[in-house]
């Protein structure tokens, strides 16, 4: 992470709010750069889809908005807060993992594979980090869980464990298990890309609704029918740069590159 592009994003940048702010994002795996100075800027309540080929960086990014990754040079701000750094001076220190936990109990993120306890049932899975990092009770938790399981359509599958459930039902699970931390920020990691055909629907029905509750996410998919009746925003990225970004209608309508074309060509 570069000292000079963290001390800039330190300054604050007046004017609209933002929950995501990632400014110059380099991210590299020895010899290969897959992050080549990416900006992302996220507003309250948008939903931004990161479209690209494979190996584009769209899951890098993702992984890197919440320090899963480590940025080798630039910023990235969750909701005014620097992610994963502290600013002293003109010098940057990166947090302690204690830290960096903290600061993740704001944002969800769900992965392609649903990462489920397979020992705990659905509702065992839902409390486990509200009762452990947010010091809620059980009574709280379970109540709460109950909620989130109804709003998944899951309310009756409280009892079960992962292994009775259906790949979609477990995506669900998955969903409202992020949520139950109260995050400002979701992040979805291709997360329909595991599931069968048919399944497909019933969890993007979910984040359909969440969109439409105001939640504000950042979710790197191939559903481009998703993209453009849920999203906001588009970005699509490709070798590890952003090529083209604007409103689904632009992007995915009447796209300016013929990267941006080429791509489409293959996935509509």
């Amino acid at each position: 992470m570069t000292t000079g592009s963290a001390a800039e994003a330190a300054t604050g940048r007046g004017g609209e709010r933002l929950v995501v702010e990632a400014l110059g994002i380099h991210k590299s795996y020895g010899s290969l750069e897959v992050l080549k100075g990416v900006d992302l800027r996220v507003r309250p309540g948008e939903v931004t889809c990161l479209l690209g080929p494979s190996g584009s960086g769209k899951s890098t990014l993702l992984r890197c908005l919440n320090h899963l990754e480590r940025v080798d040079a630039g910023t990235v701000r969750i909701d005014g807060e620097l992610v994963g750094y502290r600013v002293k001076g003109d010098k940057v220190y990166e947090l302690p993992k204690r830290e960096v936990a903290h600061q993740r109990r704001n944002v969800g993120m769900v992965f392609q594979r649903f990462n489920l306890f397979p020992h705990m049932t659905v509702v065992q899975n839902v409390i486990e980090a509200p009762t452990r990092v947010l010091g809620q009770s059980k009574a709280e938790a379970r109540e709460r869980a109950r909620e989130l399981l109804a709003q998944v359509g899951l309310a009756d599958k409280a009892q079960a464990y992962p292994v009775q459930l259906s790949g979609g039902q477990q995506q669900r699970v998955a969903i409202a298990r992020a949520l139950a931390m109260q995050p400002k920020l979701m992040l979805f990691d291709e997360p329909t890309s595991a599931l069968d055909p048919e399944l497909v629907g019933e969890v993007l029905d979910v984040m359909r609704r969440l969109a439409d509750g105001g939640m504000t996410m950042v979710v790197v998919t191939h559903e481009i029918g998703f993209a453009r009746e849920v999203g906001d925003t588009v970005v699509f990225l490709d070798g590890g740069v952003v090529v083209e970004e604007g409103t689904p209608a632009d992007v995915l309508s009447r796209p300016q590159h013929e990267r941006t074309r080429s791509f489409l060509s293959k996935v509509l």
